[in-house]
This record gives C-alpha cells, structure tokens and sequence, in this order.
C-alpha cells in the first residue's frame, strides 16, 4: 500500500480546485482591472482573455501562457503571467521551453506600447525594464520546477517505501521457506529414521517369533510403521513445497498415473507391461516413484538416450525395471543431491522388497525394484 509521504495535506490543497482556480482568476481580474481600467476595449477584451485562460493551466499550460503575452504586451499584468509561467513550469520538463516562454514573456512585459508611438518609452529604459522582468519571469518558472520536483521526490519515496515493504514479506516468506525446509531434514533424518528401525525390528520379530499373538502384534506394529513413514514422507513432501493450496490438495500417485508419467517424461520412453489394481497403495507408490527418479535421471544424465518401462509379476511379487541405453549427447553438469537412488532403496527394504541399480552391457543403466504386492 502506497503511503503519502507528509502526514497532512495543506489548507491550501483540501480547497477544491473550482474554487481555487475561481480565486486565482478574481485575483487576476483584479491586478488586469487596475492596469487596463482606463484604456481600450481591444486592451480590456485581451486582459480578460489571460485571467479567463488562468482556468485552463491545468490542461493546456502552454496554450495559456500564449493567451497570456498579448495581454502583458499593452498592459502591466503581474498576476496572470506568473500564474501561467508557473503553471507551465509545475507541468513541464522541457526547460529549453521554459526558458524561451520566460524570455518571451518578458519581451512582452517589455515592449514598448502603443506601437505607433515609438518615443513613448526611451530605449535605454526598455532593456533595462527587460532585464529586470526577465529576472521576474524566471521566479516563476524556476518555482514551479521546485514544486515539480518536490512532488517527483514524494512520489519517489513513496514507491521506496512501498518497494521496502514488498522486501520485508519476501524476506518475511524466505525466512518461513527456510524454516520448513529445517524442520523437514529434522523430520527425515530423527523420525524417518527411527520409524525405519520400528518396521525393521517387527518385520523381523514377526517372520521369528513362534507366538502367534505376538507375530499379530508385530505384524500389526510393523503396518502402522509403514503406514507412518509414508504418511511422515507425505508431509515432509509438503513441508519443503512453496505452501501453494494447489500443492498440498495434489492426491499422491498411482499405477494408473505411470503412462502419464512416461509420456510426459522429455524422452522417448516406452510402457510395457500391467500390473493387478489389486497392489496395495504403498506399493503403487513405491513404484511410481522408481519410474520418475530413473526418468529424471535419464533426463539429466543421458541425454539423447532412450528408456524403456517394464510392469512385472512374479509370484506374490510385483515390480518394475527402466533401463536406458547409451547417451547419444555428452551430459551437463547439474546440480543434485545424489540421495534419489538412497531413497528408493529405503523405501524398497521398508515394503520388504529389493532394489538394484547399475549399468547395462550395452553402455546404459537399469534400475530394477521388486516388492510384494500386498505390503503389510
């Protein structure tokens, strides 16, 4: 929100301009009625033209210092030629033209009048009358570049102020960004981590125990802790988006969503194979995310190569392999945390699956997964 810079405006400026601009033209009226009252009606029509004219400065400043010269050429006007100069030079930036309206002006103020009667003023007199109204019509213009600049600097700081606090909530939302980014490596790297130890000592206790109770009971510790490592993976995912709306009601992919996946990789990918509806969710997850992490890296580290997707069943098992084949362009080094692969093998031993990752004979890589496809 742009904020003004004074804190009040003057008494001058809460006037409406109507009546501001109908006391200037009175004021104006009355400085021109004492300098043409005795002369013609040629010089009182052209007085009255300059003060009526004063009521337009705003919207053509320049037409009315025109208006304006004639009326300071057979009468000594004051109020209605500074008025207009510093009209003018309020709302202009042109100084070669403020500097040539104050001559003319001047000249105007300075020549000698009536025309036919040459010796009505001496010579002399008149360049010197010339010089020392050249100097009045100056202050006018040179005020008007004050109060031009004056407002130029309001304006100026105002945009400063309100630039300032555009910084402070970028600042405001960068600091918030990096406290959830904080907070989601402490969650990864204490919770993911113990939880990982939970599921892995009930899966075992479950496969050695001899109690049929107490393999329930490990059974059952050991789904709850696959179900909250996930849920715990799900929100860390969260924690390090922007905090968009749109990010956090994304719904967590399926198999349905591979083909997409494929499709919309950047590379020429194929799909091959199906898996049963059946697979349990942490499983569809566990294989998407193989699928996008070996496309990306394909994307990133072989350019030019082709990949193929291979949907598998074998057994109780179901899985996924994506090989690639030799990159037909020399890669760019970018930047990456070289935790992806890491990832996917921890998810894969936390479903009590495998993975294996490593390059093919042919010069490409492959990334194999293999998980039961109902997790417990």
């Amino acid at each position: 929100m742009t904020r003004p810079v004074s804190g009040r405006r003057t008494g001058w400026a809460r006037v409406p301009a109507p009546l501001r601009d109908a006391g200037l033209v009175a004021v104006a009226a009355g400085d021109a009625w004492l300098a043409v009252s005795d002369s013609s009606w040629t010089e009182v029509g052209l007085a009255a033209l300059a003060c009526a004219a004063l009521a337009l400065r705003r919207y053509v400043p320049l037409v009315v210092v025109l208006l304006t010269v004639p009326a300071a050429v057979v009468g000594d006007l004051v109020v209605a030629p500074l008025a207009a100069l510093f009209a003018l030079a309020e709302r202009r930036r042109d100084r070669r033209l403020l500097g040539a309206c104050a001559v003319l002006m001047a000249a105007a103020s300075a020549a000698p009048w009536p025309w036919h009667d040459p010796d009505s003023r001496d010579r002399t007199w008149t360049l010197i009358q010339f010089v020392y109204t050249l100097a009045g019509t100056a202050a006018p213009v040179l005020f008007g570049q004050l109060v031009q600049a004056r407002r130029d600097l309001s304006q100026r700081l105002a945009e400063i102020e309100e630039a300032r606090e555009h910084e402070r909530a970028l600042h405001a939302q960068a600091v918030l960004a990096r406290e959830r980014a904080q907070l989601a490596r402490e969650m990864h790297d204490v919770v993911s981590h113990q939880v990982s130890l939970i599921a892995v000592q009930a899966g075992a206790l479950q496969v050695g125990s001899r109690d049929t109770e107490a393999r329930e009971a490990a059974r059952t510790i050991r789904s709850l802790s696959v179900s909250t490592l996930d849920e715990l993976r799900n929100m860390v995912t969260l924690l390090r988006a922007s905090g968009g709306r749109a990010t956090e009601l994304t719904p967590q992919p399926t198999l349905a969503d591979i083909r997409k996946l494929v499709a919309t990789s950047g590379i020429d990918a194929e799909l091959t194979g199906v898996l049963p509806d059946t697979v349990s969710t942490p499983a569809q997850r566990a294989i998407y995310r193989t699928v996008q992490e070996a496309l990306t890296n394909v994307r990133k580290h072989a350019p030019g190569a082709g990949a193929t997707v291979k949907l598998w069943c074998e057994g109780d098992d179901v899985g996924v392999t994506v090989t690639n084949s030799r990159p037909t362009r020399p890669s760019l080094p970018l930047p990456g945390s070289r935790q992806g692969l890491v990832g996917l093998r921890e998810r894969a031993e936390i479903l009590h699956g495998t993975f294996s990752a490593g390059p093919t004979p042919d010069g490409g890589y492959g990334v194999r997964v293999r998980i039961p496809a109902q997790t417990t």
